[in-house]
């Protein structure tokens, strides 16, 4: 669970989907958990189903890389949804915010 900027989390889960994006993308497990540790969190998904998410931006020698997260406040456990790169013309230059 995060506060502020801060994730902890008493066991990472890594949903199918992360698992094949990551393969897909050259993301390595070691990034995803670097991002998970250092990263920022740029978005809050409150309403998400079935668990409240978050969005995390952290930084690969000089990679962005956005980190979807997803908590069960019951477990405490974190999900690990999606791991990319952000497209330069979706987002700011600071990858913060999304492009209209």
């Amino acid at each position: 669970m995060y506060k502020g900027s801060t994730v902890t989390c008493n066991n990472i889960l890594f949903s199918d989907h992360i698992i094949s994006q990551m393969f897909r993308r050259n993301i390595s497990l070691e990034e995803v958990k670097f991002i998970l540790n250092a990263g920022e969190v740029i978005r809050e998904y409150a309403d998400d189903k079935p668990y409240p998410s978050f969005l995390l931006l952290g930084f690969i020698d000089r990679r962005p890389l956005h980190l979807l997260v997803a908590e069960d406040s019951e477990t405490g456990n974190c999900i690990m949804v999606t791991a990319y790169e952000p497209d330069k013309n979706l987002w700011s230059p600071d990858f913060k915010t999304k492009n209209r």
